[in-house]
């Protein structure tokens, strides 16, 4: 995929940086597809700095636009059973700085998915503004790492390869795991 984005980044030079940020809304619109081959793509095409802002740009457009999607469509779910748990009716109900340090704090943890993030904040009683504030602050540290994650794996160089060999032992792991536990 990574390899199409470029090709259509160069097919479109003048555009490339607005094509970007679309795909990004696309893909925080559909808040399960991961952003790791549009970083890479904009790295590759735009260099690190460059490349990391545009994508720190795209996801923060991404996170307002399919905040105020999901508010429009969503917002009567939020009374259904399904979210009735703990911590998720925490964030529905949260306001203020409490609803600003859950969503800051979320964004944070790189395992809780951003879209499920987003999409609970919008049904919410959360403001459109603390929501930006608090999802741009929390992307920014994550998309860092990402993209320094990817940049040295993309240039290979030996960080590049540490995380590389530790995410082969971290999927060798996790099948084996698998396995086992299938066998039993």
């Amino acid at each position: 995929m990574e390899e199409q984005v470029i090709a259509l980044f160069h097919t479109y030079p003048s555009i490339a940086f607005l094509i970007s940020i679309a795909i990004n809304i696309v893909i925080s619109i559909l808040g399960v597809v991961p952003s790791v081959f549009l970083t890479a793509a904009n790295l590759a095409v735009f260099g690190f700095w460059k490349g990391t802002f545009l994508s720190f740009v795209g996801e923060a457009v991404g996170a307002i636009v399919s905040f105020l999607l999901y508010r429009k469509g969503f917002r009567k779910l939020s009374e259904t059973k399904w979210l009735s748990y703990p911590k998720v009716k925490r964030l529905l109900e949260a306001e203020g700085v409490e609803a600003f340090s859950l969503v800051l704090s979320l964004r944070l943890l790189p395992f809780v998915p951003s879209g499920l993030v987003t999409f609970v904040a919008a049904i919410g009683r959360m403001s459109l503004l603390l929501f930006t504030v608090a999802s741009s602050l929390g992307k920014l540290p994550a998309l860092l790492l990402e993209a320094y994650s990817v940049y040295q794996v993309m240039n290979w160089t030996w960080q590049g390869k540490v995380i590389s060999t530790v995410f082969a032992v971290f999927l060798f792991l996790f099948t084996w795991k698998k396995v086992v536990q299938n066998k039993t």
